[in-house]
């Protein structure tokens, strides 16, 4: 039940977003144990963002997970969503934060897991 948000001050032109999508969803399974099969994707295009004083394209990219994971595989994630925003939006991996939050706790169809 992985959630990725992206965030970018950058325009995200319908292909770009489908291809981020279709990347997201191989990326998450750096993450043992996750897939496109529970991942949600939230792309939030041409938002309020600065990084060092200035508005030149960045990213900031919230990663929420149930359950928890090693460091080791949330640092290649971290190199997969960089490597992606690279490729599709030409955002610089310097300016890129991705953010990871883990939880036990986890709410869908109406109860938590």
């Amino acid at each position: 039940m992985p959630f990725i948000n992206v965030k970018t001050n950058t325009a995200v032109p319908n292909d770009k977003e489908t291809a981020i999508k279709s990347a997201l969803g191989q990326a998450i399974s750096a993450i043992p144990g996750k897939s496109e099969a529970w991942l949600m994707v939230g792309i939030e295009p041409e938002h309020i963002l600065y990084f060092k004083g200035d508005n030149s394209p960045a990213a900031m990219v919230e990663v929420s997970i149930y359950g928890s994971t090693d460091s080791e595989s949330m640092n290649a994630l971290t190199g997969k969503i960089s490597a992606i925003l690279n490729e599709q939006l030409s955002i610089e991996p310097s300016r890129i934060y991705v953010k990871y939050n883990q939880t036990p706790d986890w709410g869908w169809n109406g109860s938590n897991f």
